[in-house]
């Protein structure tokens, strides 16, 4: 019972519920891009299961979080996955497609959503392990695990109002792959690997300020690369059919 006495120990919950909160915008966003078009009865489920291994898997992540931030070419990679998966989401080439079943698409927005935040959560999960350290190691899975499932009826709720938005104002639909796109922009250029070799050369005089700018170019550009590439895959799709 010492642990309910514990300042340190409620004010790091207080922490982690707020930080789940703010970081479960993403989370809502891909669940609500990645079951937006399954049937009626499936959405739902697609938004609680999805929910659900995402927050099964920052939970496991929290344990390698500083080392997974450590490891070159991870976030490239990572951010190169982010960005397929919005140029997904944004392409509509399953809609039409009679051998895609409901079960189907129901099973790959579950995929979807677990892998689109298994990715996001690299970063994610430094905060919440910061934030738990202060109340000590033999509290800290245990505080991560309560955070995330206070945040979980936010992230179900905001998901279930953003597929209801999308469905009435599409604008949203692209807003939420941009935003995607975005993500993945800063997770490639803030890699270990590229950062290392941007110190290399001496006369980029890497600084903070740079850095800054460097990371808001490439989240422009990520976020570009998504519209127009979706877009493309919209086109090609449309004319094959349309040839077939």
């Amino acid at each position: 019972m010492d642990i309910l006495a514990n300042t340190d120990f409620w004010l790091a919950v207080l922490q982690i519920i707020m930080i789940d909160i703010l970081l479960g915008g993403d989370n809502a966003i891909v669940i609500a891009l990645a079951c937006k078009d399954l049937p009626e009865n499936q959405k739902r489920l697609g938004i609680f299961w999805g929910t659900i291994g995402a927050i099964v898997l920052r939970i496991i992540l929290i344990a390698f979080a500083l080392t997974l931030l450590t490891i070159p070419y991870l976030k490239i990679i990572g951010g190169l996955l982010l960005l397929w998966i919005g140029i997904q989401l944004l392409s509509d080439q399953d809609e039409d497609d009679p051998n895609v079943t409901s079960s189907d698409k129901l099973f790959a927005a579950i995929k979807t959503v677990i892998l689109a935040d298994l990715i996001m959560s690299i970063d994610n999960v430094v905060a919440v392990a910061g934030a738990a350290e202060a109340a000590g190691d033999e509290h800290k899975l245990l505080l991560v695990s309560f955070g995330l499932l206070v945040s979980i009826p936010f992230i179900v709720y905001g998901s279930t109002i953003l597929v209801k938005l999308m469905n009435k104002f599409p604008i949203i639909i692209t807003i939420g792959g941009l935003v995607l796109g975005w993500i993945s922009g800063n997770m490639f250029i803030s890699d270990p690997a590229l950062i290392s070799l941007m110190n290399e050369y001496t006369f980029l005089d890497v600084d903070f300020s740079l850095i800054n700018n460097l990371n808001y170019f490439a989240s422009f550009i990520g976020a570009i690369l998504v519209l127009i590439a979706s877009k493309m895959l919209n086109k090609f799709h449309s004319s094959k059919i349309s040839n077939d």
